[in-house]
């Protein structure tokens, strides 16, 4: 799944997301969604969110559709 519907992200799921700073060069970051920040339904970008250890960025895959 990409994310760029918020339907599809809920806390708790696992995330690869670019941070601001990864933007140039794409390099993706591995997490857990602790909060998610877009509010609109959908991002072309994808939906920004907050990872439990704090980074910021947009979801660019779903790996974990599962809630824990």
């Amino acid at each position: 799944m990409n994310g760029r519907n918020r339907s599809d992200i809920q806390a708790g799921q696992t995330v690869d997301i670019v941070l601001k700073i990864d933007q140039p060069t794409g390099k993706l970051t591995r997490g857990t969604v602790k909060d998610i920040l877009t509010k609109s339904a959908s991002h072309p970008h994808g939906i920004k969110v907050r990872l439990h250890d704090g980074q910021i960025g947009r979801v660019k895959k779903v790996i974990s559709p599962d809630m824990p």
